[in-house]
């Protein structure tokens, strides 16, 4: 039993067996807050701790399966490839718009992390919180912050996008497919593409478009902002 416990099999399947019961969940009740993410980590944490299962023996197929959450990304650009006319059309908006949102991301974080009294380093490690987790996490080390603590916001960043997403849009009257793709891309990554390509073809190829460029624009802005508003304010 240890020596399968210590194998790289076993946190892959953990990981495997806990999101395919999340997806049943979400498809069965259809209710937004049952995330096949959000369940399946809910899941793993539960048999850790009730059965005393080291967080490292688990990591040893986790960290397999973290390692194609890069190649994973790159697949999003097929539906954007499908969308290209659309893209050169609005171009200028779309770059305009993951920009603001970006910009707005990174200042709201650390202004409430600056209400809120917390420490630098825990500010550094927040503020890439809406890009995706390989490039968060290299951020992240570049300010001397703890990638750890990156990359959970990442995570709770992307569940809480890909399941207020929809209501937000509603309350707010956005129908614009294009518009709906590019917020929930800038705002909350992969996990919030998945939602959009749920909701259409084309919110998701914006929102896929939005994950890279966010990323890029995330990391010339993060130190940027840091740096400026630090003499402004004792962060």
């Amino acid at each position: 039993m240890l020596k399968i416990i210590d194998s790289p099999l076993f946190g892959i399947l953990l990981s495997l067996i806990c999101f395919e019961i999340g997806c049943y969940l979400n498809k069965k009740y259809k209710i937004a807050i049952l995330n096949p993410l959000l369940i399946s980590q809910l899941l793993i944490i539960f048999v850790l701790l009730k059965f005393n299962i080291s967080y490292e023996s688990y990591s040893k197929g986790g960290d397999f399966i973290s390692f194609f959450l890069g190649p994973a990304t790159v697949i999003l650009a097929v539906p954007l490839y499908k969308k290209l006319a659309l893209l050169k059309r609005n171009a200028l908006a779309i770059i305009l718009g993951i920009v603001a949102g970006s910009f707005t991301g990174i200042i709201c974080i650390i202004l409430l992390s600056y209400a809120l009294g917390l420490d630098m380093t825990i500010v550094k490690s927040l503020a890439p919180k809406s890009v995706t987790v390989p490039i968060g996490v290299e951020i992240t080390k570049q300010l001397n912050g703890i990638p750890s603590i990156t990359v959970v916001s990442i995570i709770i960043t992307g569940i809480i996008g890909s399941i207020i997403a929809p209501f937000i849009c509603k309350v707010f009257k956005i129908k614009d497919k294009v518009s709906m793709g590019i917020a929930i891309g800038t705002a909350s990554h992969a996990l919030g593409t998945t939602k959009a390509m749920e909701l259409g073809e084309t919110e998701g190829a914006m929102s896929s478009l939005s994950i890279g460029l966010a990323g890029l624009i995330t990391v010339f802005l993060v130190p940027i902002v840091i740096k400026i508003l630090g003499f402004f304010i004792n962060i």
